[in-house]
């Protein structure tokens, strides 16, 4: 949407919550996000502007959000992801370098072992055991940072190409929190086995911490964080998927996401169980 102002017209992108779930739970995540762009202003990171919200909709129609818009576009194609895993691992810490007065919510875990559900038809009970049977024990230790807590493709945008390839944008502030980048690092890696194969989720790690970023240097306590996530899209990440088909990436079926799932279960366990 356009906005005429005193200084003139500029694009503003307004965010409301319809869906009844996320009405229920409006006021909370929209004031969190309202204070987390309000805590980044002016920290050199490229999120957007906060502008007004009415979390609880005593003045839109539906609990909202308003906010500038980010220049760039989200790139889920696997031409350039190669490219792109750099951009993202260097932005994931600097965000994870943020040190605010005041800490945000502490993280949350998207899934337990009883809550995991394997593929109907999975022929790998075994690798589904041995990777549930990693997060039955308590969280390890750890130091915790500002996560993003959703930081992923689907979440970034890219403008140029080439010398010229920039992250120009990083959206959804919603589930920020405090937890160990190990957690951070594990989601964004996720994503990436999905969409562009098991090696460059495997890869991104590596990336993380030659971009400056810091890790457990436990492999047990890595491995934790790293399936805690994965665990968390079984059975077949088709939630995820859905806004990725609609960016063109049709390719992304339900047994192309298990295949790709379940190999990236069975390498974290043979790199760090």
């Amino acid at each position: 949407m356009a906005y005429g102002g005193p200084d003139g017209r500029r694009s503003l992108v307004l965010r409301s919550f319809v869906k009844p779930f996320f009405v229920r739970h409006a006021e909370g995540l929209l004031t969190r996000e309202a204070d987390v762009l309000s805590l980044l202003a002016d920290r050199g990171l490229p999120a957007a502007t906060l502008v007004a919200v009415d979390a609880s909709a005593r003045h839109c129609a539906h609990p909202s959000l308003l906010m500038s818009l980010l220049p760039g576009a989200v790139r889920v194609d696997d031409a350039g992801a190669g490219e792109r895993a750099g951009p993202l691992a260097r932005e994931l810490s600097r965000i994870h370098a943020v040190r605010p007065a005041v800490r945000p919510r502490a993280y949350q875990a998207w899934t337990s072992p009883e809550r995991v559900t394997p593929p109907e038809h999975t022929r790998r009970p075994e690798l589904w055991r041995r990777a549930v049977d990693v997060i039955r024990r308590e969280p390890p230790e750890h130091r915790g940072c500002f996560l993003h807590r959703d930081f992923h493709p689907g979440n970034v945008l890219f403008s140029g190409a080439g010398p010229g390839l920039r992250i120009s944008g990083v959206v959804d502030w919603v589930e920020t929190s405090w937890g160990p980048a190990d957690l951070d690092v594990a989601h964004c890696s996720t994503a990436l086995a999905l969409l562009h194969g098991v090696p460059a989720g495997m890869a991104f790690a590596g990336r993380y911490a030659a971009a400056g970023g810091s890790l457990d240097g436990d492999p047990g306590a890595h491995v934790y964080w790293r399936l805690l996530d994965a665990l968390a899209f079984a059975p077949d990440a088709e939630k995820v998927a859905v806004p990725w088909r609609e960016l063109g990436r049709t390719d992304l079926t339900p047994e192309v996401l298990t295949e790709r799932l379940e190999g990236y279960l069975q390498a974290l366990l043979e790199r760090y169980g």
